[in-house]
């Protein structure tokens, strides 16, 4: 018993203490929330002192740029300055208002333990199954399915990475391929970096699809559920708070129309790099990259697909996904490494966790503070300039347009984590105030954090990690290289969920019809781009972004020509 002890490492064995600790204030969060309703934190009586409220909401304003601008500028480590943004904001909800803010109980009860049971559940999860050999396993396979081809390896890397993030956290993904990526890349001669951005570029549209796949999804997800509203001045809302499957009912629709354009954007990008062929000796990388362990996936895989089971039936059993996360991840570690936690829990991000932490004090304690109340009266103001209109479309459409434009920018330059906590509140204020139905206002949000992350390097998480990673291993990605992709797609995939937005909402009045028609159109259009580049006698990846630029160019002349002919003998004859 001492020698199997003495494995464990001082910081393994904290961070499984932290892990216990995170489920105990899961459970204490629901048991203590108002009214029983299962919130996710515990709203705090506060009262600003008598004449302070237009300078407190000055300092909330200081506190909050200035911690955006360490983020953004990277003075110092992102996790750093929203801890530092926390503490001086409690210290500041402190001073302004009468009652105590500095107590453990208010600052604990101000971070969302839901958000943090879900990441943390789900990262030791996929640091059991990285274990595995699995994810090398996959990129293996990818180049053999490739048969070479360096376009058909991109297409089948991004897909995978893309379907992986939608059931995964897409931090935790990017985290676990991009070591994989790097190595085929130095073995299949190629440049990784290029590779690397389209993988992230697609970890974070796939994560956009489901309420895991994507940081900003994991807290909508939790800050704007029914018994979240329920807990708040909203509670007349609550009924429109959204849960596991509507994310995918309502995301996925608008994420399948923009794989096609992003992958021939990507194609158009990239044309020198992801051209040609590279032929490798495949026994050669089965034997380095293969399944390490088929017992521990096995247990690992059923485990994995019971909790995932366990998000779909969420409305019927109604248990918070961090408890089904949380319960998973003890139960994997039981059955796969009962007497070895270090191995599981290296690939645990606790720096994220931590910055989620310091970012929800900082967000709650600016809530308090007026700060946020302030910013939506602005946002509220400029969707109550347009005017209702019949049913109240005109101004619904300018709801949506807003929110989903302004969280794009504003995402691409602000990583999208702080950015969409602080608009969470805002949200619900819009909705109230400006008479706006909150189903189009939350997946509006949604689409432009999510998308918007692929502005910027730190628009982001994902990004993030991926840069770091890449630069450890001495392929450095700049903030310009990253732009150059990043930022045109960002564009491109806005205005598709734009015309998707529009189409659903406004025009169907969020039924169900037009996501059908658009899903139908979408993988309709798919199908007979393959058709149409296979009987031409190029392979899959090359049909899929097939533009017929040379067919459209002829089409053109011949149309001009025969105008031209047209009118010719008219003019002559004129004459």
């Amino acid at each position: 018993m001492f020698s199997i002890s003495k494995r464990y490492s001082k910081s393994r064995t904290i961070a499984f203490l932290l892990l216990i600790f995170v489920g105990s204030m899961v459970i204490a969060g629901h048991s203590m929330a108002a009214g029983g309703a299962g919130g996710t934190d515990v709203h705090l009586d506060l009262t600003l002192n008598d004449g302070v409220k237009s300078e407190a909401i000055v300092v909330g304003l200081f506190i909050l740029l200035a911690v955006y601008a360490l983020i953004i500028t990277e003075a110092v480590h992102r996790t750093l300055a929203a801890a530092l943004g926390g503490l001086v904001a409690v210290i500041a909800l402190n001073h302004y208002t009468e009652e105590s803010a500095l107590t453990l109980r208010a600052v604990t009860t101000m971070i969302d333990w839901e958000t943090i049971g879900l990441l943390l559940g789900m990262m030791v999860m996929v640091g059991v199954i990285s274990h595995t050999g699995v994810f090398e396993w996959f990129a293996v396979e990818a180049y053999k399915k490739s048969g070479g081809s360096i376009w058909s390896l991109v297409v089948i890397l991004c897909s995978v990475t893309a379907v992986l993030s939608a059931f995964l956290d897409n931090v935790t993904t990017i985290l676990l391929l991009t070591p994989v990526t790097i190595q085929l890349a130095k073995v299949l001669d190629l440049k990784p970096i290029p590779l690397l951005i389209s993988e992230v570029l697609f970890s974070n549209i796939g994560g956009a699809a489901t309420m895991i796949g994507d940081p900003p999804n994991i807290m909508i997800g939790s800050g704007l559920s029914e018994s979240a509203i329920s807990n708040t001045e909203y509670s007349h809302l609550a009924s429109d708070g959204v849960n596991f499957n509507d994310f995918i009912i309502e995301m996925a629709p608008g994420i399948l129309m923009t794989i096609v354009p992003a992958f021939m954007f990507i194609r158009w990008f990239y044309a020198e790099e992801f051209s040609g062929k590279r032929i490798r000796d495949v026994a050669e990388l089965e034997s380095k990259y293969g399944i390490k362990d088929y017992k521990m996936l096995t247990t690992s895989g059923i485990i994995l697909c019971l909790v995932i089971l366990g998000f779909f039936l969420h409305p019927i059993t109604h248990m918070p996904v961090s408890w089904i996360a949380l319960g998973g991840s003890v139960l994997m570690l039981l059955a796969t490494n009962r007497h070895e936690l270090d191995e599981p829990l290296e690939e645990v991000e606790w720096t994220t966790l931590l910055f989620f932490a310091g970012l929800f004090v900082l967000v709650h304690s600016l809530q308090y503070l007026g700060v946020i109340s302030f910013i939506g009266e602005y946002v509220q103001k400029a969707i109550e300039a347009f005017p209702q209109g019949q049913d109240g479309l005109i101004r619904l459409t300018a709801a949506i347009l807003i929110i989903l434009w302004v969280s794009a920018i504003a995402s691409a330059f602000i990583d999208n984590i702080p950015y969409t906590a602080t608009m969470i509140p805002i949200v619900l204020q819009i909705s109230d105030g400006a008479g706006v139905d909150l189903p189009p206002l939350i997946w509006a949000l949604a689409f432009g954090a999510c998308l918007g992350g692929n502005g910027t390097l730190i628009g982001a998480s994902a990004n993030v990690v991926m840069a770091g990673m890449s630069e450890e291993a001495g392929y450095p990605v700049s903030f310009n290289e990253f732009f150059r992709a990043g930022f045109p797609l960002m564009i491109i995939t806005t205005l598709i969920v734009s015309f998707y937005m529009i189409l659903v909402y406004v025009v169907g009045g969020g039924g169900m019809e037009w996501k059908i028609v658009l899903v139908a159109l979408s993988i309709i259009g798919m199908i007979y781009q393959v058709y149409r580049g296979r009987s031409k006698g190029k392979g899959f990846a090359d049909s899929l972004v097939d533009n017929d630029l040379d067919e459209i160019k002829d089409i053109v002349s011949e149309t001009i020509s025969t105008a031209v002919g047209i009118i010719s003998p008219k003019n002559d004859s004129e004459e």
